[in-house]
């Protein structure tokens, strides 16, 4: 064995035998981190090497795929954002801020597969095994014999256990904090050690003769980015990260890359003391249950799609007179100078003045408003909220708007016009010229060219 410095780059890998400041390949200052490896003797670059095991190969024609290479849990929200269940051969990486939840969700999600009939291997770097039973005991109902513990921080020893008690499942908590001896130059959480032991997880998921599927957490930097070199991402077939405030119920488990599913997707979850229990029709969720004799100005509704699933959406808005030459526009949900620009339209093209006016606009459970298809509800709401007039319970505005004051079309827009009317609203304002939207068992489409039709057929006729 020889030890040999090396230099590599916690941000890209990029690896140099002397150090420099800034990296080369990604132009990053100070990420360059020392780490020594081992290599064999007589080792060399230019040696051939063979394989002792043959690689086997198969028509792409040939191969079979079905369902049936899913583990589908009773965790509806989970099942959606893995892409329908969890595949057998596959390596899921999970990440989030401390203390949002990433240990009780995998704890909950060992148990469903447990319960299932599998045998699921837990391995923690970072908790000890009385703590992980005191959370156990706390979230779940019964803790099934085929759940497996380990506390340490040597891979090779979790590699022996799983060779020895043949798991279906294992999770290991946290990939930074686990090491392989072959490495001993190199701590843990540092580049080389972090992807050597995710090198050797992949491999014992991906095996042939007996596939697994194996779940990594992911330690979260300050910047919410997942902590280690970028190369763990593309190693991976998917990658989670939950959101959510310590101080809020509210939970989104998102995936920002799924080679078995839609990437994008979205998961809702209600946090509390027995664990994150799925938000299986966040519609309910993300608006207020009104009476039509208690509606309230200042409120309107839209559809957004958080992945492939369309949500109906509440947007609030107080608009409030401003002592200061220069009014507040707040949006807790929205980027200010979206706000600013919606304001701006709606000032021009809707004749409504708001120069000496604070405008503040949110949603209804905290979703942020990416979509431009929700720009004719946030103008509307602020309008409501002008004339102190309500919007009636059963109406959805489904548009963009544009700076001439135009409604312009949205995609996806049969998807939501079909989630409305499932929930049996009563009206939908769209933009003219959308095009075919189907036929709907009662709810009226109403198609409107510019933002001031809009605004006189909702306020003007009562």
């Amino acid at each position: 064995m020889k030890k040999k410095t090396i230099y590599v780059c916690s941000n890209c890998n990029y690896e140099s035998i002397g150090y420099m400041g800034k990296c080369p390949e990604c132009t990053s200052w100070n990420t360059l981190v020392e780490t020594e490896v081992v290599t064999k003797k007589g080792s060399s670059s230019s040696s051939k090497k063979v394989s002792k095991n043959s690689a086997t190969i198969k028509r792409l024609k040939e191969i079979e795929t079905s369902n049936s290479d899913r583990i589908v849990t009773n965790i509806g929200e989970f099942n959606r954002v893995m892409g329908g269940g969890i595949v057998r051969d596959s390596v899921t990486i999970l990440s989030a801020k401390p203390g949002a939840g990433k240990s009780t969700l995998l704890l909950q999600v060992t148990d469903e597969l447990a319960n299932l009939g599998f045998k699921v291997l837990y391995a923690s770097g970072e908790e000890s095994e009385s703590q992980i039973k005191s959370r156990a005991d706390r979230i779940l109902k019964n803790i099934h014999q085929n759940v497996w513990v380990v506390s340490d921080n040597s891979l090779d020893n979790v590699l022996e256990i799983v060779e020895k008690i043949d798991p279906d499942i294992v999770i290991v908590d946290s990939i930074q904090t686990f090491t392989l001896d072959d490495f001993p130059g190199s701590r843990a959480g540092s580049p080389t050690q972090t992807m050597e032991c995710a090198y050797e997880l992949v491999k014992i998921a991906k095996n042939i003769e007996r596939p697994r599927a194996v779940f990594l957490v992911g330690q979260m930097t300050k910047a919410d980015e997942l902590a280690g070199v970028r190369a763990l991402e593309h190693l991976v077939d998917t990658v989670l990260i939950i959101d959510g405030e310590s101080g809020e119920e509210l939970r989104t488990l998102l995936t920002t890359k799924n080679r078995y599913g839609s990437t994008g997707e979205m998961g809702f979850f209600n946090m509390g003391e027995r664990g994150m229990v799925s938000i299986d029709n966040p519609s309910e969720y993300f608006m207020t249950q009104r009476e039509e004799s208690s509606m309230i100005s200042g409120s309107a509704l839209t559809v957004v799609r958080e992945g492939t699933r369309p949500i109906i959406l509440e947007i609030e808005s107080l608009v409030s007179p401003s002592f200061t030459p220069y009014p507040s526009r707040i949006g807790e949900s929205m980027r200010k100078e979206q706000l600013n620009t919606l304001i701006s339209i709606l000032e021009q093209r809707g004749d409504i003045k708001l120069y000496d006016k604070n405008v503040v606009i949110k949603t209804t459970g905290g979703i942020s408003l990416k979509e431009q298809a929700s720009n004719l509800a946030v103008i509307m709401s602020i309008a409501s909220s002008v004339f102190q007039k309500s919007i009636p319970n059963d109406t959805v505005f489904i548009s963009d708007v544009g700076l001439t004051g135009e409604l312009k079309r949205v995609p996806s827009l049969q998807v939501r016009l079909r989630e409305i009317d499932r929930m049996g609203f009563k009206r939908a304002y769209i933009a003219k010229g959308s095009g075919k939207v189907g036929s709907f068992k009662s709810l009226q489409i109403i198609e409107c060219n510019i933002l001031k039709e809009v605004i006189l057929d909702c306020f003007k006729k009562r």
